[in-house]
């Protein structure tokens, strides 16, 4: 580690005294996070990745600009509050960032709440009542204003044929040890161009989105249960709405951990769907189109089937992105996503059964 915190946080309008009050916060795998009791309150600094985030003051523009939004919402509203809305606070010099020994760092407030990480139908609710509320907040931003910050990150026919490529080059030798999931990810190919395709020709909105929708990037009130906010917005990038819907249920919806050997214990969970899609259609059906409306369950299916060819392809080249515990932990990740897919397939029809009669009640009410 070639720099040291306290010194960082001198490059930001807070008082600290002493080493002892910032310390590492959080479980995090992508930046360095820590906690700041300062004089005057807590704040998060962190340090941004910039190994993974090439342009971290470009990202810095994305998280200004969406949280500016929200913030103004909330004030319009009537509910803003200075510790439950997430606020960058400038470095001394009025950037969004700092810069030290050639490291990017932030500052943000602090936003006092839990997450969870093992979902029930109670807080799947909730978090689709959180995430729709996140849609709702930036309704009439300008999208296309956002930076890419990863760029194609789900374009899924770019992720198709950079599969196909790592089959074909097959760099590890393992394509072999693989043969059945590589022809059932091979079935899969016209889902790859659905949301693609309709975005640009623009039968789908273009919409901000948040692209790491697990249910530990939300925060929750410890005492009364409901979401204080939205956080982990370095993946802020315009979209479809359908990839952060797809995405929440891909990890919420499924019966087992993503890495899960049993492949009889994986499965999608219905009652799941159910909770999260109640929740999040509560808080934002009146702002979707009927294509995206239409699409809600098909996004289930296609943001399963890209994190399965992802973790296939990485297995096929060798291990060179996802970290992996164990030579097979790719394969075994890939084989659940793809045993994902195929039960939700066969559930679709079902989930669009739910999602209308949700619809139907909503509209009812």
């Amino acid at each position: 580690m070639a720099y040291n915190a306290f010194d960082v946080i001198k490059l930001f309008p807070v008082t600290v005294k002493n080493e002892s009050d910032l310390s590492p916060y959080g479980n995090g795998h992508i930046n360095d996070t820590y906690l700041v009791k300062a004089e005057d309150a807590n704040y998060i600094l962190q340090k941004i990745n910039k190994s993974i985030f090439k342009n971290p003051p470009r990202l810095m523009d994305n998280v200004v600009l969406v949280t500016e939004k929200i913030a103004e919402r909330k004030k319009a509203e009537g509910t803003y509050t200075s510790d439950t809305v997430l606020r960058v606070i400038p470095a001394c010099d009025g950037k969004s960032y700092a810069v030290y020994d050639d490291e990017y760092f932030r500052l943000y407030n602090f936003v006092n709440g839990i997450s969870y990480d093992i979902s029930n139908n109670e807080i799947l609710f909730k978090a689709g009542l959180a995430f729709g509320d996140f849609q709702n907040s930036l309704d009439g931003f300008d999208a296309s204003a956002l930076f890419e910050t990863i760029p194609n990150f789900h374009n899924t026919k770019k992720r198709f044929a950079d599969f196909k490529k790592a089959v074909a080059d097959n760099l590890s030798g393992r394509a072999d040890n693989a043969k059945k999931e590589i022809e059932l990810a091979l079935s899969y190919e016209k889902a790859t161009s659905v949301v693609v395709d309709a975005l640009a020709d623009k039968s789908l909105p273009l919409r901000v989105t948040h692209n790491d929708t697990k249910l530990n990037n939300i925060l929750f009130d410890k005492d009364t249960g409901e979401c204080v906010c939205v956080v982990d917005l370095d993946t802020i990038m315009p979209g479809s709405l359908l990839y952060d819907f797809g995405d929440a249920l891909r990890f919420g919806g499924s019966s087992a951990a993503e890495d899960e050997t049993d492949l009889d214990k994986v499965y999608f969970e219905l009652d799941k769907y159910e909770s999260f899609t109640r929740g999040f259609l509560s808080a934002v059906y009146k702002k979707l189109t009927e294509k995206e409306i239409e699409l809600l369950p098909f996004s289930v299916l296609l943001l399963t089937y890209e994190c399965g060819i992802r973790f296939l392809g990485d297995y096929i080249n060798g291990d060179t992105y996802f970290k992996v515990a164990h030579p097979e932990h790719n394969l075994d990740r890939a084989r659940n996503q793809l045993k994902l897919v195929v039960d939700i397939d066969s559930k679709l029809e079902q989930m669009k059964d739910i999602t209308e009669k949700i619809l139907s009640e909503l509209k009812g009410a």
